[in-house]
């Protein structure tokens, strides 16, 4: 049986969380997408206000996956959630139980953190995923279509409207 320890990413890890979002994007089919770099990683997860938290999942003292998440905010429930941005774990790592322990590790951290619920987004084709997040009690919800505004379209917006006054 194979030793999964989980613990918090520190700012040295910041290059082995970017080899993962990128071997991720590969496995998304969507490597052309990722515009971060290792200093990005560090900057954005180590680097004070801190908004988001990684965690290393090592197999047998080996770096086999990560998971980041931020905290997310329900108006209907009043209280914090959490947002699993990524999970990953390699291919040779597979089936061994890590990415559960993954998921275990962050839902034990919403629960200490008062959160109500964590959330998460799967791409439609993910059949493994699908099937370990609905094993776990997990519920698509389908009735919510995810929206993004983002790069150029983004920063026109943007411009196009108010500020916020001071």
């Amino acid at each position: 049986m194979a030793d999964i320890s989980i613990r918090p990413a520190q700012r040295g890890d910041a290059a082995l969380i970017h080899r993962f979002i990128v071997d991720l994007a590969i496995y998304e089919r969507a490597e052309h997408e990722v515009e971060s770099g290792v200093a990005d990683i560090e900057r954005s997860l180590f680097d004070e206000p801190r908004s988001s938290a990684a965690l290393i999942c090592e197999v047998d003292g080996k770096p086999a996956g990560f998971a980041v998440y931020f905290a997310s905010y329900s108006t209907w429930l009043g209280h914090h959630g959490i947002y699993l941005e990524d999970l990953y774990v390699s291919p040779e790592y597979r089936g061994l139980g890590a990415g559960k322990r993954l998921l275990h590790a962050v839902a034990g951290i919403a629960v200490r953190e008062g959160c109500r619920r964590m959330e998460w987004s799967v791409l439609d084709w993910n059949e493994p995923a699908i099937r370990v997040y609905e094993a776990i009690g997990a519920q698509p919800q389908s009735e919510w279509t995810r929206y993004r505004l983002a790069g150029d379209a983004l920063l026109a917006f943007a411009a196009s409207g108010n500020t916020i006054s001071a």
